[in-house]
């Protein structure tokens, strides 16, 4: 049990995709999770496994024409965001929880100054003035660390290198003090130094705001020092959950195993301990084409003949974390 209040708890959301006209196949596949304040959830997985897609989920951003919500809840301080309408939920996006998005060139518009795309985002929300939302927006830049916030309030987002477009990115998702921070890949286009700048500044606002982070992302790394849980997901459904000191100690999952076996390990010290890095086999089934049984089967060294067959549920073990598998062998690496 947490000891902090749960924030969000998303309960067997589903999401599906419009495939040729009339068929339709899920994206996001009766996921659960629940995020507390001051805590990161890591969500990690192989490009392709449905973590962007069970963000914009949450976020309720899909598009109607070629996506539709089909079961689920989405529990914002026990307020059901899947039950509210668009007008009712732009209320709630951008203010209760917001989202950084992976490229900020595509997320901030070329033609405005970055000042006045964060002050929209103000007024937008707390209906002041635009001087009250300058003043904010002067704030928001000091606390993410821009230099002279007042000349960069007049530049466009081509004046900035990514790291500062990135900083803008995360001043205007901060800019109302969500309760829940959604960060998809947030240092994907950025260098390594920039990385560590970006993470340290999203976990000191975490816990000054009391948020709930949401952070998304493939590197094993950042997780490892970053997060104090973990999900991963495999194929539009988690398959595993647990603490980040277990998931990187004993991984249960033959996924999991699998993609602690296919990067340096950033938790192991004694360099007698460092595997051989190994590949996994194959890549991940299209999610308009996923067969029978368990969708990692056809990838998995341990897989046998009820794999293929039955699709295994998740269970939660006696140290708390949570597997779908049917033959599981805890903290093997493949």
């Amino acid at each position: 049990m947490k000891a902090q209040a749960t924030l969000l708890e998303v309960r067997d959301l589903r999401t599906e995709f419009r495939f040729a006209r009339t068929q339709w196949f899920p994206v996001v596949n009766n996921v659960s999770l629940e995020v507390a304040a001051g805590e990161t959830l890591a969500v990690v997985g192989e490009s392709g496994c449905g973590k962007s897609m069970l963000a914009y989920s949450i976020m309720r951003l899909l598009p109607d024409r070629i996506a539709r919500p089909a079961g689920g809840q989405i529990l914002l301080l026990g307020r059901d965001l899947a039950s509210l309408r668009e007008d009712e939920m732009r209320k709630v996006r951008g203010k209760d929880v917001s989202m950084i998005f992976q490229e900020p060139m595509t997320s901030l518009n070329p033609l405005m100054t970055v000042g006045r795309q964060v002050a929209e985002s103000v007024i937008e929300h707390t209906a002041c003035s635009f001087e009250a939302a300058h003043k904010r927006t002067l704030e928001l830049f000091d606390l993410v660390g821009i230099p002279e916030p007042g000349k960069r309030f007049d530049q466009y987002p081509h004046h900035l290198s990514g790291g500062m477009r990135q900083r803008i990115v995360i001043a205007i998702a901060l800019a109302c003090n969500p309760k829940v921070l959604i960060a998809d890949e947030p240092t994907t286009a950025l260098d390594v130094t920039i990385q560590a700048q970006v993470l340290e500044l999203i976990d000191r606002l975490k816990s000054e705001m009391g948020m709930g982070v949401i952070l998304i992302t493939h590197d094993l790394g950042v997780v490892a020092e970053w997060a104090q849980r973990v999900m991963v997901m495999y194929a539009g459904r988690k398959v595993e959950e647990s603490d980040s000191e277990s998931f990187f100690q004993a991984p249960s999952h033959p996924y999991s195993q699998a993609l602690l076996a296919s990067v340096p390990r950033p938790d192991i010290e004694d360099m007698a301990d460092v595997h051989e890095l190994a590949e996994i086999p194959g890549a991940v089934p299209p999610l308009n084409r996923l067969g029978a049984g368990c969708t990692f089967a056809p990838r998995c060294l341990n897989s046998m003949g009820r794999c293929r067959q039955d699709v295994p549920m998740l269970t939660e073990q006696s140290d708390g974390r949570q597997v779908a598998c049917f033959n599981r062998k805890a903290g093997t690496l493949l």
